[in-house]
């Protein structure tokens, strides 16, 4: 396919599918082209290796200085990969994708293969006498065997009709590599393996390392010098981008600065990169807020914070200074304005699961730069709530590396779990506010904003509630990505509806996907230490809703729980109109007009009109693993009916706790 076709039809796929990337309209910042020009790069770029501020191989004081508990750890995980059977993506498993939707067939080998790897890495870093090299070496020629590093779910990097679930290519093409995320996560990780082991790997054959470098370049520094195609690197349509630009940035940077002997090349690619990051940071809203949700935030404005921070150092500091702009501050400190509780619950909208879990190193990084104490506690907080055995075995190569010679600084910080009291993003349109500032007593959190946000869900006016740390009134979150995720056919999938999040069905109707189906009017006050927010969310539901208006209101009293007020008039009445709220705890009717929800420790009570509303209780069944791994194998929709017979409506729901 001709590239002017594969842009219209990205162009196309845009506006037809739930792929969607910033909604914002910000001023050109540039962050990174304003501070250095094409020359500056030429004359700061630190065309060595001497950036890199990890021990060597060789060093071995350096290595020896590790606690012996974290050593054993890291072995261990090594010494289960000794005479590894290094398994092969088949030819088969890449065709499932297209064959039935299954992208996880050729991403479980891919993963296991990188595990490996990165065990026995570390495991020969941290011994130092080559009992490891021999599968090391052996992963390393498994890995150059492989045509494709990436993922059958973006061969449509090579061309789609009509959707991207339909590529035109639906086997790896050696003679057309692409760069997706999983080929710059492997060749992020190999590239340090080069970098780490290319004496060792000389002294046994120099052609182990020249075979290594080779296929970095032919599978990711080549693409990237030649191509501009790659929606990542320049956008679709009019630079619209999301979380794959700063990601697939870092890793193309990771392989330049690590492999690339050429100093032009290399710094005409940095230039490349800075200009790539800079539509990503445009892109972002001044309230720093990552509408892709905050398991994304890792993805977005953590990897950004990597590759600024890779980027710093290869230019020797001349770009220190972008970690003092308000927004690159915001992006960071989302991530604790977004925390709930215990590390692991954050406000989920978008395609977020209830329970996340963060690397504290990155935190702790991304706070000492932007001299933000709460940030660097808050990763203290996260790496107690972890064992260092779990901080050195997962994560990337550099990650593991990093945790390592970061165990004795998060030690040493005071410990604090972020309990933001009130705050409210005035881009993203989200409202947080507890009752105390610790996890005790009531959480709350609602939205306005749009149907075309990052990784969308159709939940314009939805809120979740929490008490003691622990959902009430939740976002279901996102269930394993399988084609039909990100295609036409998103909004088929139950947890993307509006009526399986806490939201009013209108005449039977539900919300639709798309930037013009929105909440207007949104107001956000405080109010004698209580909470308020408004938003008119009748824009997100189609014509069919036949609905003029819909304030939904709430208040947040703190100690005394939330009161949702609904004040609609619609231009029909069809009798089916019904709020819903979502809930994984025991429901039951106590009596007429309460409800009654049994948590772990606590009830709450959510009283209503029994003269306006019918209530009942569905018991959904959960078979995705995903969804069970986070909610067990059920959870409930409770529904309340309206039975009025006229065309405007005052409906109120109070919510308590009981004493």
């Amino acid at each position: 396919m001709a590239m002017p076709s594969i842009i219209r039809k990205i162009l196309l796929l845009l506006l037809c599918s739930g792929i969607v990337f910033s909604v914002y309209s910000q001023e050109n910042r540039n962050l990174l082209t304003n501070a250095l020009n094409r020359k500056q790069v030429a004359d700061n770029l630190n065309c060595t290796k001497q950036w890199v501020n990890f021990p060597a191989y060789e060093d071995r004081d350096a290595w020896n200085q590790i606690s012996e508990e974290v050593r054993k750890a890291i072995i261990n995980e090594g010494e289960a990969y000794l005479d590894y059977n290094w398994p092969i993506v088949k030819a088969s498993m890449y065709l499932e994708f297209t064959r039935t939707g299954d992208r996880t067939k050729d991403a479980a080998v891919n993963s296991a293969r990188k595990k490996a790897l990165q065990a026995l890495m570390m495991a020969e870093l941290v011994e130092g006498n080559g009992r490891f090299l021999d599968d090391l070496i052996n992963g390393v020629f498994a890995f150059c065997e492989q045509t494709y590093w990436g993922a059958s779910a973006h061969f449509y990097l090579y061309g789609f009709e009509g959707s991207i679930a339909k590529p035109t290519t639906i086997l790896p093409d050696i003679d057309d590599p692409i760069i997706d995320l999983m080929v710059g996560d492997i060749a992020n990780d190999l590239a340090w393996t080069l970098y780490y082991f290319q004496n060792a790997f000389d002294g046994i054959s120099p052609v182990i390392s020249r075979r290594l470098s080779s296929e970095l370049k032919k599978k990711v520094l080549q693409p990237f010098y030649e191509r501009n195609d790659f929606w990542w690197i320049t956008g679709w349509g009019e630079g619209r981008v999301n979380n794959w630009t700063p990601w697939c940035n870092f890793n193309v940077l990771t392989v330049l600065l690590l492999v690339e002997d050429d100093p032009i090349k290399k710094q005409d690619a940095v230039y490349k990169s800075m200009q790539s990051v800079d539509l990503f940071i445009n892109s972002y809203p001044d309230d720093g807020s990552c509408s892709e949700g905050p398991a994304y935030w890792a993805h977005a404005g953590g990897k950004m914070f990597d590759y600024l921070e890779l980027l710093d150092k290869a230019l020797g500091g001349k770009v220190a200074s972008i970690f003092d702009h308000p927004l690159i501050g915001n992006m960071g400190k989302y991530i604790y304005r977004s925390h709930i509780n215990d590390g692991s619950y954050y406000i989920n909208f978008a395609d977020a699961p209830l329970k996340i879990k963060h690397d504290p190193g990155r935190i702790f990084r991304y706070g000492k730069k932007i001299n933000d104490p709460v940030m660097e506690k808050f990763s203290a907080y996260l790496a107690n709530k972890r064992s260092e055995e779990d901080l050195v075995t997962s994560g990337s190569i550099v990650d593991r590396i990093g945790n390592v010679f970061l165990l004795g600084a998060l030690k040493e910080l005071p410990s604090e779990a972020p309990q933001v009291k009130d705050f409210y993003f005035p881009d993203w349109d989200v409202v947080i506010a507890r009752e105390e500032t610790n996890a005790k007593g009531f959480y709350f959190t609602a939205k306005g904003g749009d149907n075309n946000e990052h990784h969308n869900h159709n939940d314009v006016g939805s809120f979740m509630l929490y008490y003691d740390g622990k959902p009430v009134f939740m976002d279901v979150g996102v269930g394993t990505y399988t084609r039909q995720t990100f295609s036409p056919e998103r909004y088929s999938i139950w947890t993307m509806q509006s009526n399986y999040h806490n939201l009013p069905l209108i005449n039977g109707v539900a919300q639709k996907a798309g930037g013009e189906f929105k909440a207007t009017g949104s107001n956000y006050h405080l109010k004698n230490n209580q909470v308020c927010f408004q938003t008119d969310i009748a824009a997100a539901y189609p014509k069919e809703a036949a609905v003029k208006s819909w304030e939904r209101s709430f208040e947040f009293r703190r100690e005394d729980g939330l009161i949702i007020t609904e004040h609609f008039q619609l231009e029909k009445n069809k009798n089916s109109t019904s709020f819903h709220f979502m809930s994984a705890l025991p429901v039951a009717l106590k009596s007429p007009g309460l409800l009654e929800i049994s948590g772990e420790g606590f009830t709450i009570n959510t009283s209503f009109d029994r003269s306006k509303l019918d209530v009942s209780i569905e018991s959904i069944p959960i078979k995705d693993p995903k969804l069970i791994s986070n909610h067990g194998e059920q959870l409930y929709r409770i529904a309340f009916k309206w039975k009025e017979d006229r065309l405007n409506g005052d409906i109120r729901f109070s919510i308590s706790a009981k004493n």
